[in-house]
């Protein structure tokens, strides 16, 4: 039995996580909503991969790994595959999605932009349209790293968008002595 949920709700309630993380809970402090909103993605596709991987014998190598990220569970995830795959054979992947469906419906109301500024229109509406949409590529970005991490690839992932819909989503495999830091400073937070 597949279970399925309409795009339209998965899009308002993605905005809503934003909203709500970033107007409600962090609103004194909205630099901590980027990392909780990275880390609800980061659990969404865990799950996901983990689901979506569960007939499939594991991964042999990373490659199969990320041809898997590439083809299939893009394709689930977002009902496209993605438009370009680049890599500098050494742990960096650059994925480009021309038309991302997660961004297809953005808008910033130029008003909210332009009010009480000296500054150009165009450029603080485009400003103010880069760091809305900035902070709801947190989710995506947390989708990816869980899935990578799930299939064993401990990966930092960042996103850029130059034009909409358009996204570029990079990410690079970690190395051991990369991950050693971060465990020692969560183990600090724990005590």
């Amino acid at each position: 039995m597949v279970r399925e949920v309409a795009e339209s709700c998965v899009e308002s309630l993605m905005a809503e996580i934003v909203s709500s993380y970033c107007r409600g809970v962090y609103a004194n402090k909205p630099e901590l909503a980027a990392p909780r909103i990275e880390a609800i993605g980061f659990q969404v596709g865990h799950r996901l991969s983990e689901r979506y991987t569960m007939d499939r014998p594991r991964f042999t190598d990373h490659l199969e790994a990320i041809k898997f990220i590439c083809k299939d569970f893009w394709s689930d995830l977002f009902k496209k595959q993605i438009d370009n795959l680049k890599t500098n054979h050494r742990g960096t992947f650059v994925l480009q999605d021309n038309r991302f469906r997660w961004l297809a419906h953005m808008s910033v109301d130029p008003s909210v932009a332009t009010s009480g500024s000296i500054q150009d229109p165009s450029t603080m509406a485009e400003n103010e349209a880069a760091q809305a949409t900035g902070l709801h590529l947190y989710f995506p970005c947390g989708i990816i790293r869980g899935a990578l991490s799930n299939l064993g690839i401990p990966c930092a992932v960042s996103a850029d968008i130059s034009n909409l819909p358009a996204c570029v989503l990079s990410w690079y495999a970690l190395k051991p002595e990369d991950l050693v830091p971060t465990m020692i400073t969560w183990i600090e937070l724990l005590v």
